[in-house]
């Protein structure tokens, strides 16, 4: 118990000494020389991303964690893959999707909730270095966002055709 209480602290003291993405540091690098291409759960154009009719259920800042935690167990038991297109948050339930909305440049990506976090106080949610990426808001670390849950309905609408 004693192991399992002194880890927890730890890896909280580590992350909070990390920072949790403030700003670029060696998970913001702009070295993509072993990034294996990004496949996104779904990447919606801001052409064909109309603001939404019903209320958002979360505004505030979103951060991004990288190399630092990658391969790293999330809190799902799944290892942690910086490229996906994953995100740790506080409160909502693990599997569950989210569209997140760059609320600067109103780009938007659906991410799949597989962690806790983020423990920096003031931040809704900790995105993927790949969902960043795709958000274009990987180099600034911080961004103003918009979250909406999304139902599984939805997500099959989502996803783009099979090919035959």
């Amino acid at each position: 118990m004693r192991g399992c209480i002194a880890h927890g602290l730890a890896t909280v003291l580590l992350v909070v000494s990390l920072g949790a993405a403030q700003g670029p540091h060696s998970s913001g690098s702009a070295d993509t020389r072993n990034s294996p291409s990004i496949t996104p759960v779904a990447v919606v154009p801001a052409a064909e991303n109309p603001q939404p009719h019903t209320k958002p259920y979360q505004v505030g800042t979103a951060s991004w964690y990288g190399e630092d935690f990658d391969g790293k167990e999330t809190a799902s038991g799944e290892p942690y893959n910086m490229y996906d297109l994953t995100a740790a948050h506080p409160t909502l339930p693990l599997g569950s999707y989210v569209k997140v909305t760059n609320l600067r440049n109103r780009k938007t990506v659906v991410v799949r909730i597989n962690d806790r976090g983020p423990i920096v106080p003031g931040r809704i949610i900790d995105l993927s270095y790949g969902a960043a990426q795709a958000l274009q808001f990987r180099q600034k670390g911080l961004q103003k966002v918009r979250l909406e849950v999304v139902q599984p309905r939805e997500m099959a609408e989502l996803r783009p055709p099979v090919a035959d």
